[in-house]
């Protein structure tokens, strides 16, 4: 929180041509829920994507850690309207002016494709533009190759790895990989990102 108890993350919605992020709430549950069952999401052990038996829990806990001011989760949905997903920004600290983005997923059929850049790109842009954000993090398991790669392709910079940073569901303890991106490198990066959106036949 900041100032006068007042958040410094509020909920907003960003769109654009391929994405729509709203602020996650209840109603979400059941969509959120279909998503998750396009890839079998839940069954990565190294992600934290809810179930469809989970999602209601899943929802509960992102909004409580709202009220707290820790996170605001989104919900991600496609140019058509349909829910696809969810991402956030986490480790909300105000004083210093750093966010997180995180915790995202994204159904099988729309991973590798403009949606996933699009929401990025209005990520940083809030945090940086708007918020005012001094760094943006992103953070993952060691074992998820795949987010590694794509934070990297995004403009991130490897900050180094925290050991057993996390104990999992399961029990596991996670290594996590922490990426950032410095106000100062973000009109490179959204220059980067935009040239990405432009370019239809590159995968992002």
């Amino acid at each position: 929180m900041t100032a006068g108890n007042s958040p410094w993350v509020k909920p907003v919605t960003l769109a654009g041509q391929h994405v729509r992020l709203e602020p996650l709430a209840l109603e979400h549950v059941e969509t959120l829920g279909v998503a998750a069952t396009d890839g079998d999401l839940w069954k990565l052990w190294y992600t934290a994507v809810p179930s469809p038996d989970k999602a209601q829990t899943y929802v509960e806990t992102a909004l409580a850690q709202r009220e707290l001011g820790k996170a605001m989760a989104f919900v991600v949905k496609d140019a058509q309207g349909a829910v696809v997903g969810s991402t956030r920004y986490g480790n909300i600290d105000a004083d210093n002016r750093r966010v997180e983005i995180g915790w995202t997923w994204y159904a099988a059929s729309v991973q590798r494709t403009a949606l996933n850049t699009e929401a990025k790109l209005l990520l940083l842009a809030h945090a940086f533009e708007t918020l005012g954000a001094i760094a943006v993090e992103f953070r993952t398991s060691w074992f998820n190759h795949r987010s590694r790669n794509a934070i990297a392709r995004l403009g991130a910079k490897q900050d180094g790895v925290l050991r057993n940073h996390m104990i999992m569901p399961d029990g596991t303890r996670r290594d996590t990989v922490v990426f950032s991106i410095l106000d100062s490198e973000w009109p490179a990066v959204r220059k980067h990102l935009q040239y990405k959106l432009d370019e239809p036949a590159t995968p992002a």
